[in-house]
């Protein structure tokens, strides 16, 4: 056989194993996940029933009170698309109401296939994750992040129409690809991730680091690098949403500063923002100030660690995303935006190895994860 035919049969048989069947861990890690996903419907539905008292007379209404703040716009713009009319909604990015539009379409219910969506992605962004992990660390280290992964105070939003889950497993499945040196599946997937949240952008530089570090490793060049390129296929998707909703394919710009009243500034702007927010009324500074402070500072903290610690592509992708969600005149959503930020749980697997540890992060996550969903069922902001 030929050095290229040997490489290409390498490079298959990794692929397969990376994305073939689930082995007796993948299928643990799966059974997490529906066991979580099933205890916090119940327990959101019980709290909302208690705290609210209300009645939830239908397993529908169990899924309609998770469809709350961009989870609305998500399912119309299922609905109905798109409309010219209705300019401010080219601000969210096509790839989540397209495919919750077409499992609309198969059940007839378009909240239900956000639902469906969610969940498959849910489920593929886990497995992912604890096989990404595993190719660096033991099966016990991977084991530990997943769980942390699906336990962590925000992890609500991998399971209701929000974009968390899908872009987890594209981005997820991006990068393993790179790992296994399938080039191209990762830039049609890194170009599906940036088709579905702007921090998509960050495969650019976190890809080009992987590739880096395999020609480090290696000493030789490899054409599949340029495969990269296919990355802002998924936002040149988005800018022309943009030009055919509103003639501007930037207009997402000036949508953000209407919407949000936020710009593009320098993190410390930001971050200072954050902590005047302590000086409102108690409960807002809890959620708004207090909340957006704790979390930004974790990522932080996290983000340096994991350039001595973790492998480079993982720093970069702390790194560029850590800079995206804080380089804004008002920080918002913090806590959600840090669960994507996935190499944490990384760091949580290693330093649960003690097992101190361990039980501080489990208790910390599963009492943050109880409040904030139950906050979120009821309609409050809750990132």
């Amino acid at each position: 056989m030929s050095e290229a035919g040997i490489a290409g049969s390498t490079i298959s048989g990794r692929l397969i194993r990376a994305v073939g069947w689930l082995t007796k861990d993948d299928w643990l890690v799966v059974g997490w996940m529906l066991a979580v996903k099933l205890l916090l419907f119940v327990f959101g539905a019980k709290s909302y029933q208690i705290l609210e008292d209300k009645s939830l007379r239908s397993t529908h209404a169990w899924f309609e009170i998770w469809n709350r703040w961009d989870s609305l716009h998500f399912q119309r713009l299922a609905q109905f698309g798109y409309s010219t009319t209705d300019t401010l909604k080219a601000w969210f990015y096509p790839l989540l109401p397209w495919l919750v539009r077409l499992f609309g379409h198969l059940t007839g219910d378009y909240l239900v296939g956000g639902f469906i969506v969610s969940g498959i992605a849910s489920i593929a962004a886990a497995v992912l994750l604890r096989r990404l992990v595993n190719l660096d660390y033991p099966a016990s280290v991977a084991r530990r992040a997943t769980w942390f992964f699906l336990i962590f105070p925000t992890a609500y939003f991998l399971h209701i129409n929000y974009t968390e889950s899908l872009f987890l497993a594209l981005g997820l499945g991006s990068l393993m690809a790179a790992r296994t040196e399938s080039w191209w599946l990762a830039g049609v997937l890194g170009g599906l991730a940036w088709m579905t949240r702007a921090p998509g952008i960050i495969l650019l530089p976190t890809l080009a680091v992987e590739a880096m570090h395999q020609y480090w490793l290696a000493r030789r060049w490899k054409w599949q690098w340029l495969w990269i390129a296919l990355v802002p296929i998924g936002f040149g998707v988005y800018l022309m949403v943009n030009w055919q909703v509103t003639g501007d394919p930037f207009a997402f710009l000036r949508m953000r500063r209407k919407l949000f009243a936020m710009s593009t500034s320098w993190p410390w702007v930001g971050i200072r923002e954050a902590i005047r927010n302590f000086d409102r009324t108690p409960n807002e500074a809890e959620m708004v100030g207090a909340q957006e402070l704790y979390f930004v500072t974790l990522s932080l903290i996290c983000t340096i660690v994991s350039w001595i610690k973790l492998r480079p592509l993982y720093a970069m992708w702390m790194t560029g995303n850590w800079l995206l969600f804080t380089s804004v005149t008002f920080i918002a959503s913090m806590p959600r935006y840090t669960l994507t930020l996935f190499p944490i749980f990384i760091l949580f697997g290693l330093v649960a190895k003690n097992r101190f540890w361990n039980a501080v992060i489990t208790v910390w996550s599963l009492l943050y994860l109880g409040l904030f969903a139950s906050l979120f069922v009821r309609g409050w902001w809750a990132f």
